[in-house]
């Protein structure tokens, strides 16, 4: 680019000699002398130095050779014009380096603006950073990134190894050794070999504590940007520990307030079957019940084991949500097979309803039968609970598209707007929910939870008091459908 700007500029010289000899017939030196100082200045202003001082001794040869008498020798007759052809250069090359400086000065301040610039963007990006202790690979490629840096790692002490989080093009192996007495080496940068690239090593403090150390390779920065980036890096580091040490309490928060609120679902729910079953055995044991009188206590007996064994599988389902291990089995079933096998499910809590259930459709529905029908006998158990005796409880399967709709509506209260932002959490239980109905508050958490094996959703919302009030849980689960060939193509839940 120089050199085309360099023969650019001989090319302008020639034409004005050309101009100034053959047509304008321009005989006046210092005429052509501003001409000529015009050129190298404008030269000099776009150019580098090397490139104005050729134009500069190229437009002293031309007044020379052109215009100072004899014309045609590079001899002066007049001693004058040797003053003025060295006034000429001399100004031509005072100016050619002034603009030269002024010109690097200008270069240099729109580096450091836009190294600012860069350090900007980093301080934007860094508070966007939650990833705790994982933040630092993806700091390391922000860094490469914004300041086009070919290779840049974030190495902190872990144990007695070093956690390394590594960004840009390049790959490189750091010595491990140089690390340690680079982090201690008081602000100072260390310059290090890795595999052919030189990398600069930038100590990471935070006050003044060493929190790890700045790797970085390729193109050069100036030191007190590096340093203002460990600055930053170091921030990012202590900021990004802070988050996982808040996490990590807040996680151990969660699981303290999850077990008390486990414990007392439970010491509720227990207490009460317990006790009519030890009552009901301890009367079995006397001599005062007739026939009748025992069968009746063998059945409160039955019932309550029963109560608690269907606590003791929310608990179990509950733990195999939260360990990831529900699995799924997807099969074609009709809609109208889920709700059966949900209805037998919970027999005994819809005994005192009756279930109104609209399951007309041709096609059938490709989906976990097991887990659906759960879902669904959890949603069947909850409006048994909430709706009056003797009310209906509605049911509703429709097939849309490449998505299963189950909807369940009881004839209860409603739900609070209040508590239908954390109705599906475990373990809550709104003040009307308390109230009117025992448990523990895992069904719809469950439900929920299941659902998501299936990658379905629940969502619930009030009836209007025209439609008759209670509250209306609807179920969608992504499944595949065809339609209805013979009885031979459905298979049991």
């Amino acid at each position: 680019m120089e050199t085309l700007r360099a023969l650019a500029s001989a090319a302008a010289l020639a034409a004005i000699t050309f101009t100034y000899t053959r047509w304008l017939d321009v005989t006046n030196a210092t005429t052509v002398a501003l001409t000529y100082l015009l050129v190298v200045l404008v030269v000099a202003a776009t150019s580098r130095l090397w490139v104005a001082v050729i134009t500069s001794l190229l437009a002293m040869f031309c007044i020379n050779f052109f215009f100072l008498a004899p014309v045609g020798t590079l001899t002066i007759a007049d001693p004058r014009n040797w003053v003025a052809l060295v006034a000429f250069l001399a100004v031509s090359l005072v100016a050619s380096h002034l603009s030269s400086i002024a010109r690097a000065r200008t270069d240099e301040a729109l580096a450091r603006r836009d190294e600012v610039a860069r350090l900007f963007d980093i301080s934007r990006d860094i508070f966007l950073l939650t990833d705790g202790e994982e933040a630092i690979t993806p700091l390391a490629n922000l860094i490469a990134r914004r300041f086009d840096l070919g290779y840049v790692a974030i190495c902190l002490p872990h144990g007695g190894d070093w956690r390394v989080g590594e960004g840009g093009p390049l790959l490189l192996t750091l010595d491990r050794s140089t690390l340690g007495e680079a982090m201690m080496s008081s602000g100072q940068h260390t310059v290090v070999e890795a595999d052919g690239h030189t990398v600069r090593l930038v100590p990471l403090h935070f006050g003044s504590r060493a929190v790890g150390v700045l790797a970085a390779a390729g193109r050069p920065i100036d030191s007190g940007t590096l340093d203002a980036l460990g600055g930053m890096a170091a921030m990012a580091v202590e900021r990004a520990q802070f988050f996982e040490e808040r996490k990590a309490a807040e996680v151990a928060r969660r699981g303290e307030a999850l077990k008390s609120a486990l414990l007392a679902s439970l010491g509720h729910d227990l207490r009460t079957p317990l006790t009519a079953i030890r009552v009901a055995a301890t009367n079995l044991r006397a001599s005062w019940p007739n026939d009748g009188e025992r069968l009746e206590q063998s059945a409160l007996i039955l019932t309550e084991v029963g109560r608690l064994t269907h606590l003791f599988q929310n608990i179990l389902e509950m733990a195999r949500i939260d360990a990831g291990a529900i699995g799924t089995d997807f099969r074609w079933v009709h809609p109208s097979e889920i709700i059966a096998a949900a209805r037998d499910q919970v027999g005994d809590a819809l005994d005192r309803h009756p279930v109104h259930v609209e399951a007309e459709s041709d096609q059938l529905v490709r989906v976990d039968p097991r887990l659906t029908a759960t879902v669904m006998a959890h949603l069947l158990e909850n409006a048994a609970q909430y709706t009056p005796p003797g009310s209906a409880v509605d049911v509703v399967a429709v097939v849309t598209g490449e998505e299963l709709v189950l909807q369940v509506r009881d004839r209860g209260p409603g739900i609070a707007a209040s508590d239908l932002p954390h109705i599906f959490e475990r373990f809550y239980r709104g003040a009307e929910a308390k109230a009117r109905a025992s448990g523990t508050g895992m069904g719809l958490s469950i439900a929920r939870g299941l659902l998501g094996a299936e990658r379905g959703r629940i969502v619930v919302e009030n009836c209007s008091a025209v439609a008759g009030g209670g509250a209306r849980f609807t179920v969608v689960v992504p499944a595949e459908t065809r339609h209805v060939v013979g009885a031979a193509q459905m298979e049991a839940v």
